[in-house]
């Protein structure tokens, strides 16, 4: 069994800022501010969270073959 990674780097499409955030363990963070443009981020489709779509890591369910978020 691997370590889940629970940071992960979020870069908005929009302006390119980058931050490091932690990510929830019990829900998949379906909206992020990007704190530089505060553009709204969703994810794209076919993801299940923002941390899918624009960040370094993927949520922890996917790190753990366990499937998208319900």
């Amino acid at each position: 069994m691997s370590t889940i990674v629970l940071a992960s780097v979020l870069t908005c499409p929009r302006c390119g800022f980058s931050q490091q955030e932690t990510m929830p363990t019990d829900a998949c963070q379906f909206f992020y501010e990007c704190r530089n443009c505060h553009t709204l981020l969703r994810p794209e489709p076919g993801d299940c969270c923002v941390f899918c779509s624009f960040g370094s890591v993927k949520c922890p369910p996917i790190q753990a073959q366990n499937g998208c978020c319900a």
